[in-house]
């Protein structure tokens, strides 16, 4: 009975571990964080070190980015791509 219990609150811990692993990987996709990106998404001028750190913290929502049609035509510009280069950001094949 005691093994059972204990299999039991393993589980139940696990799962709320997963759940809020989930929440916060949820709550890290923000597409705000890549305004320090627009200035040199919209012109010539080469991307700060505070944008590159931020689109590597954001790369693995850039697919979820370029699904939503607000956001694709900033992600798929050519300048998001010369930001993503330049950061060495391999630009998502989704």
């Amino acid at each position: 009975m005691k093994m059972a219990s204990f299999f039991m609150i393993v589980m139940v811990v696990a799962t709320m571990l997963l759940a809020e692993a989930q929440v916060s990987q949820a709550q890290t996709c923000n597409p705000g964080q890549l305004s320090p990106c627009l200035g040199a998404i919209m012109s010539s001028t080469p991307p700060s070190t505070t944008c590159c750190s931020k689109l590597k913290e954001q790369k693995p929502c850039l697919c979820g980015y370029l699904k939503d049609p607000s956001l694709k035509q900033f992600v798929s510009s050519p300048g998001a791509r010369k930001v993503a280069s330049d950061c060495g950001v391999p630009y998502p094949s989704c």
